[in-house]
């Protein structure tokens, strides 16, 4: 496939929260409250930013920085660096090129991606980008969500086997959507010329009554385990916060867990990804793989977030504002951003590979 045409980057982007306010310019309300409204008050969602935030780093001096990466193992595999592309639904909503530019961004940066079931794209698109070049393909994700007809599920699976995705992950936190007051401000009614590549555009819409409707067909521990049976690709939940939902799932032969909040986007209220981290790492002892997602906008971020246990962060909502600003050039410069952040922050904290990165370079006043 052709990359897309590369649009200009526009002038005096030089952080994450330049790419938001830049593309809150571009897009129209209904499109930036889909991307980037939080559910009620937008209290969690204010939370994951503040909680980054107040973490403070412990840097330590003339240490051998010599032959210094950024590379770890993760589920069997080595990544260029500890973040993934976090799937996001809808994406030619920001950019006509949608996913399709975010996976050339990917593949440019050596960024793992992981694809929406909502995608406008289909898997074998995006596969097919991220697989051009097979020794520097970076990992291909597929995110699920759990239909109300199994056999619908299983189809999903299939393709996402067949297209090679070399893991799946399960959202378990959102079997309804969360009350986002930005979205009833300006309800999004998607164009005819942007439907979703996997799934018919009525599944996922509620109807009247939340607990008739979706919550009635909420995914149990039951079909993790059905799940579990159907595929031998590893198997991720993604929304993992409690230590005995972190256990219960480890147990069952999960994976690997990804701890978040949503963005903020389904319950208000809850803590911060910050905060959660820390409890599921726990629970599950150091040897088990842990992701994190939720406010991530510094590099600082990333290396507090593999200090507090992670083995890597996904990014959200930041790589649909760099795609509205300018397409895959967009997303490619949020990736270089963060990335030349954290590289900083990992030579300046004395850090020369990922696992020197622990609890000790985070001060705390004691």
């Amino acid at each position: 496939m052709q990359p897309p045409r590369l649009d200009p980057l526009p002038p005096g982007l030089v952080s994450l929260d330049d790419h938001q306010r830049h593309a809150a310019q571009l897009l129209d309300a209904d499109r930036l409250a889909f991307f980037a409204g939080a559910a009620a008050d937008g209290l969690t969602d204010a939370a994951n930013r503040q909680a980054w935030s107040a973490l403070q780093l412990a840097p330590r001096v003339l240490q051998d920085m010599q032959d210094s990466h950024t590379r770890t193992r993760l589920l069997g595999r080595t990544l260029d660096w500890p973040l993934l592309l976090a799937p996001v639904a809808h994406q030619r909503l920001a950019h006509p090129d949608g996913e399709i530019g975010t996976a050339f961004a990917a593949q440019a940066s050596q960024t793992g991606m992981v694809l929406s079931t909502l995608s406008n794209t289909p898997v074998e698109q995006v596969a097919a980008i991220l697989q051009h070049e097979p020794a520097l393909a970076p990992p291909l994700w597929f995110q699920l969500y759990l239909q109300p007809d199994r056999a619908a599920t299983l189809a999903l699976l299939r393709r996402a086997e067949a297209a090679g995705c070399q893991a799946l992950v399960l959202t378990v936190d959102a079997p309804v959507q969360g009350i986002r007051d930005a979205e009833r401000r300006h309800p999004l009614q998607l164009p005819p010329e942007i439907r979703p590549a996997h799934l018919p555009l009525s599944v996922h819409q509620a109807g009247p009554g939340l607990c008739q409707g979706l919550a009635a067909s909420a995914p149990g521990w039951d079909d993790v385990r059905w799940l579990l049976e159907q595929t031998t690709l590893p198997l991720l939940l993604k929304g993992i916060t409690h230590p005995d939902d972190a256990r219960q799932a480890q147990a069952l032969g999960v994976a690997g867990l990804i701890v978040s909040n949503h963005g903020g986007r389904t319950l208000d209220s809850m803590p911060a990804s910050a905060t959660l981290l820390p409890r599921v790492r726990q629970a599950v002892g150091n040897d088990y793989p842990v992701l994190v997602d939720g406010g991530i906008r510094r590099g600082t971020d990333l290396f507090k977030a593999l200090a507090l246990g992670a083995d890597a962060a996904l990014l959200g909502r930041p790589q649909v504002f760099g795609l509205a600003n300018a397409g895959a050039r967009g997303v490619a410069h949020v990736l270089r951003l963060l990335r030349d952040e954290f590289e900083a922050a990992m030579l300046l904290c004395g850090c020369a590979r990922i696992a020197q990165i622990d609890a000790s370079r985070l001060f705390i006043n004691r």
